[in-house]
């Protein structure tokens, strides 16, 4: 039966063979959306490893500095570094914006440090060209996917940085790559206000009897020199001390410092499970979707093919032949049009994953359940045309 069926897809090859490539390129682009969740994932893992931290301390009540907002003092490390268990502690700050290069814009998320080596809390873990960030100004390391190369001028609000770094795989929970910027610079950035929003503020302020005391000379240009700067960063990354459990050491920082702390899997759970688990419902969905589209496909051109032959059917079964053995040629062409479908998809994803601007991660898991999904498919498709041909009337051979 096997070379009944060969030759019968033989004769209709062409249909097979291009229906196969249609059914290839849905199978593709399956195979493209689970490796749009995987790298997801793997961005969001990659994300926290390069972080160079144990704990994260955020504000209370928030889920830290990837998921929403969170707002700290900037001199929360001093008493952060000093609790036992504490290697290191370094303040970060996150934001998301247009980064202008020339004439055009790149939307990246903006980093701010604190200067240092490789060793500090939230620089790149790695560069492949370049170096760290050392000085407190105008310095940038980006990352390989915003175009930018070492001694570009970069514009980020009104400051201009030459990047003197660029390091690979820094992206964000939503796939933005980052330019790390000094701490100081990127404070400013966040709350920087244009020149009229100044003005008016500090006349709201000069305004304020509370402020303009003529028995207090001072006061007012203390206020209004300290609304010029931003004293707030998103999160302190602290790196524990060889020895310490990272949850024996965030319990204190909790009690004592009134702040969140997160571990590394807290935070995972937070990235995966909160920011991406949407983005995996929506995924779930379309490969629903698809499997449906790719069954019906599969149904339609075996059934119209079973159509098309229907006398040659009939044949068989006036010389006897087993309605098993019929149904058997029908479930290997569906089979043999999976098969097809599965290694055009294969190719194709693997071709065209390098061409996203997103990390595409194709596992051979996803491949191997995306095969048994198919071939489970195609043989649910067959079933139409199977009771179709098994309804054939041997008398119709003769023209009955």
């Amino acid at each position: 039966m096997i070379s009944l069926a060969g030759r019968d897809i033989l004769q209709s090859w062409g249909k097979f063979v291009f229906t196969g490539m249609g059914l290839g390129l849905l199978i593709g682009a399956t195979l493209t959306m689970a490796g749009v969740y995987r790298g997801m994932v793997d961005d969001a893992r990659v994300l926290l490893d390069n972080s160079g931290a144990d704990l994260w301390v955020v504000q209370q009540g928030t889920l830290g500095p990837y998921a929403e907002s969170s707002s700290l003092y900037d001199d929360a490390y001093r008493g952060i570094l000093a609790m036992p268990g504490v290697a290191r502690a370094a303040n970060v700050t996150y934001l998301t914006m247009q980064v202008a290069r020339g004439d055009r814009d790149v939307r990246a998320m903006v980093v701010g440090v604190v200067p240092g080596g490789p060793g500090e809390p939230g620089q790149p873990g790695f560069l492949v060209a370049g170096r760290h960030i050392t000085r407190s100004h105008y310095e940038a390391v980006a990352d390989l996917a915003t175009g930018f190369a070492l001694g570009d001028e970069i514009r980020i609000r009104r400051n201009r940085y030459t990047v003197v770094g660029l390091t690979r795989r820094m992206v964000s929970s939503g796939g933005d790559p980052m330019v790390f910027i000094p701490l100081r610079d990127a404070q400013e950035a966040q709350f920087l206000k244009d020149n009229d929003a100044i003005v008016r503020q500090r006349r709201r302020t000069a305004q304020n009897p509370a402020f303009d005391r003529p028995g207090v000379p001072g006061l007012l240009d203390a206020v209004i020199a300290s609304q010029s700067v931003n004293p707030y960063v998103n999160a302190v990354l602290v790196r524990v001390a060889p020895g310490h459990a990272p949850e024996d050491v965030a319990e204190p920082i909790r009690r004592w410092k009134r702040l969140q702390v997160y571990s590394r899997a807290q935070m995972e759970e937070i990235l995966i499970g909160k920011l991406i688990a949407t983005s995996a419902r929506q995924i779930g969905l379309f490969l629903v979707i698809l499997a449906i589209v790719s069954a019906a496909i599969v149904a339609f051109i075996i059934y119209t093919l079973t159509l098309g032959k229907i006398r040659e059917i009939a044949v068989l079964k006036l010389i006897g032949t087993k309605n098993g053995t019929i149904a058997s040629m029908i479930l290997q062409q569906a089979i043999g049009l999976g098969l097809i479908g599965f290694v055009v998809g294969k190719v194709a994803a693997t071709l065209w994953a390098p061409i996203f601007p997103r990390n595409i991660v194709l596992e051979t898991g996803d491949a191997a359940r995306a095969i048994v999904a198919v071939l489970a498919i195609c043989a649910l498709a067959s079933t139409m045309a199977i009771r179709a041909a098994l309804r054939v009337d041997p008398a119709e051979a003769v023209g009955g």
